[in-house]
């Protein structure tokens, strides 16, 4: 077959959907060697490199701004074919299609958020997603969920139908392991660290829910005092963060919770391997990788119990409301101080991480991309 693929996010975005997009990606190409593949990528975009040779990249004549514009604002057809050539399959694996004339659609929606929680993106930015996405998988022949909460949100907010929409989950990367005493001691001379911290990872935007962690952290505190390991946050700035730092400055508490920004992605285990507790008490998620991602390096995790969390992350995290600074402090406090319960989730943690890799998701799309176009 012929498989067209949206490769913007994978070169534009650092964290997240276009981390999503690289692992997928490169891990599909190194188990299909059946099927052609091109890649399509924005003017204003590097071009990626170390692909077999049945992976070819397309470059679009426009920048990703004015593609955008073009094709979802202004929704003008110009077919994902006239800069490809000739497809049996399109791929978009960030939320919203361009047009595709002849070839079958599939759509990746990583969550629903901007219509679960619309208090937490830009106004702007949700209006936008609120219209995109809804036209985009009306015109998909399949919709990716992450999760099977993902794959319900899409049925019951968007009126899709439940055989439009397959669960593919996401994986954790190789790389992904306990780090040795000099790589978690290169890390913190890195990103300046302290000895012992409690972290958190994500973008600083409202739906990471912070600022009840930075309260959750102050009730630590009064408990612990300076026995209490610092509280580190990795994620570069986002939207709507305001809220966090005046928080942060209400605790009075600035010396001792620290913002690393964005961290590299080869620097993430080492990171995770440092941390005392992983704290991720996010309002929504549609998959949640850092967890899992903490777990495959031997950090205990403490988690919301919104959506989707428990789902992936089993019996492997303690779950606490993520509106509740009382039971997250309350959770931090039972792994700091029980060696037994921290051993435990330990264990349990390397087990989940190991049922969810990038091999098992790149196997599982070629045999999606097979049933899709045997339907032709």
């Amino acid at each position: 077959m012929r498989i067209g693929v949206d490769y913007t996010a994978g070169v534009k975005q650092k964290a997240g959907i276009g981390r999503y997009t690289r692992e997928i990606i490169s891990h599909l190409a190194r188990i299909d060697k059946d099927n052609s593949y091109t890649l399509l990528v924005p003017a204003d975009a590097p071009v990626p490199s170390g692909l077999p040779g049945n992976f070819r990249v397309s470059r679009l004549p426009l920048p990703e701004r004015l593609a955008t514009i073009l094709w979802h604002r202004l929704r003008v057809p110009l077919w994902v074919e006239l800069f490809t050539g000739p497809l049996d399959l399109f791929h978009s694996p960030d939320f919203v299609l361009p047009p595709v004339r002849a070839a079958r659609a599939i759509l990746t929606v990583h969550d629903l958020s901007f219509l679960r929680l619309p208090w937490c993106a830009e106004p702007s930015l949700q209006r936008y997603l609120s219209r995109a996405v809804r036209r985009s998988v009306g015109r998909a022949d399949l919709i990716l969920a992450d999760s099977e909460n993902t794959r319900r949100d899409v049925i019951s907010l968007l009126g899709v139908e439940p055989e439009r929409v397959e669960v593919l989950y996401a994986g954790v990367g190789e790389r992904f392991r306990p780090a040795s005493p000099a790589e978690k001691a290169a890390v913190r001379a890195k990103y300046r660290l302290p000895d012992r911290f409690i972290l958190s990872v994500g973008t600083i935007e409202p739906r990471k829910n912070y600022s009840q962690l930075i309260r959750a952290y102050a009730l630590l505190f009064e408990d612990l005092g300076e026995a209490a390991p610092h509280l580190v946050i990795a994620g570069q700035k986002g939207w709507l963060y305001e809220e966090v730092f005046s928080t942060l400055e209400e605790t009075g508490l600035g010396e001792r919770v620290l913002f690393a920004g964005y961290v590299a992605d080869e620097d993430l285990p080492a990171l995770y391997s440092a941390a005392e507790v992983l704290v991720f008490p996010s309002f929504y998620e549609g998959f949640g990788l850092p967890p899992l991602e903490a777990m495959a390096c031997g950090t205990p995790v403490v988690a919301s119990d919104a959506p989707c969390l428990p789902e992936v992350l089993g019996d492997a995290a303690l779950f606490v409301s993520p509106r509740s600074p009382e039971s997250i402090a309350s959770a931090v406090r039972r792994l700091l101080r029980d060696e037994e319960l921290r051993a435990m989730l330990r264990e349990k943690g390397f087990r989940r991480a190991a049922e969810f890799t990038w091999d098992k998701a790149a196997a599982r799309l070629k045999e999606i991309y097979a049933s899709l176009g045997a339907g032709r």
